[in-house]
């Protein structure tokens, strides 16, 4: 069983591991709960009804978080010629092509997001081991391998995050800071968990989504009331 030094154990004791919290509730618990030096990252961590080694059960998104996840992304882009320009004028921290690609094979990856139009991939394909390992490869799924630049760093940049179930049946998340507003991580937490519910695959069969935990960073785990979540995402 793992051990847990004092300050988790305190911080545990303010947290019923039976209830299922309110959203709210649950929100300011994670942040009370918080005991960290620094702006911890509040995590969403869903339990799903699925069976990922079958393709027809594979999760898998993205979701633009209204309010961000408050980390400075930084984007790296694969593109050639007016699309290159396109991506420095959205914000994009690095842009190139072959040479973009020979500076990763030396050694460099200062960058959070790599996109890349389709018709760089010949070329990104050779990086495969690099960023494969790393969850950094553009990917159509993800839709980080697109012509529209602008909207996709832009979405990035504002808090595009992606969500993939594990082999486990888990999908784990940033939803936001612990210094953000009460409202503005429930808003996220309802706009992640829509997303999810949304993507449920045509091989699911039934309870898909069987639970819901946040908890800070370093925290304990806080159980959140699923239809009380979604009955905000509808009414947004």
């Amino acid at each position: 069983m793992a051990r847990h030094g004092k300050k988790y154990e305190e911080a545990a004791k303010l947290v019923d591991r039976q209830r299922l919290y309110a959203p709210a509730e649950a929100v300011e618990l994670a942040q009370r709960t918080n005991y960290t030096s620094f702006d911890a990252t509040v995590e969403a961590h869903l339990n799903l009804g699925v069976d990922p080694r079958h393709a027809d059960q594979m999760v898998r998104g993205t979701v633009v978080l209204p309010h961000g996840t408050g980390k400075v992304v930084r984007v790296a882009v694969f593109a050639q010629g007016e699309k290159a320009q396109e991506a420095l004028r959205a914000g994009a921290d690095e842009v190139g092509s072959e040479d973009l690609v020979k500076k990763i094979e030396a050694g460099w990856l200062e960058f959070d997001v790599a996109l890349a139009t389709p018709d760089t991939m010949g070329m990104v394909g050779r990086l495969g081991r690099i960023l494969g390992r790393r969850g950094l490869m553009p990917n159509p799924k993800s839709g980080t391998i697109t012509f529209d630049l602008d909207r996709a760093i832009r979405e990035v940049k504002a808090g595009r995050v992606e969500f993939k179930v594990d082999k486990g049946g888990l999908v784990h998340v940033p939803a936001g800071k612990a210094s953000f507003e009460r409202d503005a991580l429930v808003a996220n937490l309802a706009a992640l968990l829509d997303a999810v519910n949304r993507a449920r695959p045509a091989g699911a069969k039934g309870q898909y989504l069987k639970g819901l935990t946040i908890a800070s960073t370093m925290g304990p785990g806080i159980k959140v009331d699923i239809p009380a979540l979604l009955a905000i995402a509808a009414a947004t």
